[in-house]
């Protein structure tokens, strides 16, 4: 297979050592860009072969204290390592079971891993007659398919599928689709059985909150794994697929550009096939985003631990896929964006104060920012991408740190009193974080609305002291310096700039 199904640069010398027979295929053509990385060992982390010295460039960091979770240091990386790193995708492949066994090419198979919360199947059958008449507001709906609706021809283990069926939700597993399997009578594409065959493959996708960054980029994160899950073939990372959604609705988002790092093509949802029944030649259900345990919504972090391999190959996945660049940089000023909430709740009250101030500072360039609908959402990305101390009171908009230069710092101004959502996030993607520390340094508006009418601290604005304010910009600008690889940028940017003009 030519090497060009791998579509991603930074994912080439991986496909290279988990299929030699592709890197031995560039290096004998003369034509092949890659020749350079042919003989580099590297692997993510997950494969049978995999050396720790040769995994992901990026690995864990467990400075701190485990707080009584294990008891020695080598057990608390190895926890972080299979909670929110490649040891997670190793954990699902290695607990996926074979639930329909093919015996022949044309037969259906059909694996899946422990409690359904992934699986893949080839030769499957899906019927969608049963839409009809149904209307378009099937979200987060469990029977979209009956008994017999989804099946294939096979060696059918129903007693082990069913034992896998305890968590039976909409966002956790796919168990509310997979108990309604039969075992056909006939093979599904080789007889003929269905009105649509689809040849291409096929990640069938079920959303959580479309509209909300921290939760829609929770979807993106998990097909983003579940590529590693499935990861069998050189063509794992290709965007010549299609991907279904799993609702009537037809889809669409603010932050849609995202699925272009994963397809090419048109997204489908449910009214693309509805009253017809069609064949999938490969398909994969993916992770979901509310998955008990799962990543990263439920996920139980160990304590005293930061930096995943796997956020931060997600994080350079959509800034490549998007072709979202640095910008050189002339000097050595630390790039501070504020992300201004336009919403009712959760305000500075005294922004323009701390912006005046936070401007009047040298080495600082400071740009006040609204994400909304007005900037396209690879804009955003842009700059966050171009930041180095992102600030932003706590809400979805804070998880464009996912997106920050490895160097960054991220001020989550105030929390709320919602402590780790954010604090977590920071530390899978191994960035620096900080909060507001003293209480008596900043003024309430009121007690907050909540829903239902109870007060809550999400539900009102707040004024800031402004210099406690720069202080604590100021110890995130203090880390941004001190990197190293924040330097070595700089003084690349600074290099080649003087020598364009030379």
């Amino acid at each position: 297979m030519d090497v060009e199904v791998v579509n991603k640069i930074e994912h080439v010398t991986y496909v290279f050592n988990a299929f030699p027979n592709i890197a031995k295929s560039c290096e004998k053509n003369e034509d092949c860009p890659y020749k350079h990385l042919v003989n580099i060992k590297s692997c993510w982390g997950y494969e049978p072969y995999c050396n720790k010295s040769e995994s992901y460039h990026v690995k864990p960091d467990c400075p701190g204290d485990h707080r009584g979770w294990v008891k020695t240091k080598e057990a608390q990386y190895n926890t972080f390592f299979t909670q929110a790193d490649f040891g997670y995708v190793k954990e699902q492949i290695d607990e996926i079971m074979v639930m329909c066994e093919a015996f022949f090419p044309d037969d259906t198979s059909l694996e899946c891993s422990k409690y359904l919360r992934f699986c893949r199947g080839r030769n499957l059958m899906l019927n969608f007659t049963g839409l009809v008449g149904r209307g378009d507001n099937l979200r987060y709906k469990m029977d979209i398919l009956k008994e017999g609706q989804i099946g294939g021809y096979c060696d059918f283990y129903s007693e082990r599928l069913l034992k896998e069926a305890e968590h039976m939700s909409a966002l956790q597993s796919w168990a509310p689709e997979m108990v309604n399997f039969v075992k056909t009578s006939k093979k599904p594409v080789a007889d003929s059985m269905c009105d649509i065959n689809i040849e291409k493959p096929t990640y069938i996708m079920k959303l959580d909150a479309t509209v909300n960054m921290y939760h829609h980029f929770c979807d993106f994160f998990n097909l983003y794994a579940s590529l590693h899950v499935n990861s069998t073939h050189p063509s794992t990372f290709s965007k010549d697929n299609h991907i279904l959604v799993w609702e009537t609705f037809t889809y669409d988002s603010a932050f849609k550009d995202t699925f272009k790092a994963f397809t090419d093509n048109p997204i489908w949802d449910l009214k693309t096939f509805r009253g017809k029944v069609v064949c999938f030649k490969n398909v994969v259900f993916p992770l979901l985003p509310r998955m008990i345990f799962g990543l990263y919504y439920n996920t139980p972090l160990i304590y005293g631990c930061q930096r995943s391999g796997l956020f931060h190959a997600f994080s350079k996945h959509i800034l490549h896929s998007l072709q979202i660049k640095l910008h050189p940089r002339n000097d050595d000023k630390i790039r501070v964006t504020l992300l201004s909430r336009g919403t009712t709740y959760r305000g500075i009250l005294n922004e323009n104060d701390i912006l005046s101030a936070l401007s009047n500072l040298e080495g600082y360039s400071v740009k006040r920012v609204v994400y909304d609908r007005k900037i396209p959402f690879t804009k955003q990305l842009e700059i966050t991408y171009n930041t180095d101390v992102f600030i932003g009171m706590h809400g979805a908009g804070l998880t464009h740190l996912l997106f920050l230069p490895d160097w960054a710092a991220v001020f989550e101004v105030y929390n709320c009193e919602d402590p780790n959502c954010y604090f977590d996030l920071a530390r899978l993607r191994g960035l620096k974080y900080v909060t507001w520390e003293d209480k008596t340094k900043l003024v309430q508006q009121d007690q907050g609305h909540g829903p239902g009418g109870g007060s809550h601290a999400k539900f009102t604005n707040y004024s800031f002291d402004v210099k406690e304010f720069l202080r604590l910009v100021g110890i995130c600008a203090d880390h941004v310096r001190q990197r190293q690889d924040f330097k070595d940028f700089v003084l690349a940017s600074i290099s080649k700039s003087q020598h364009e003009e030379l």
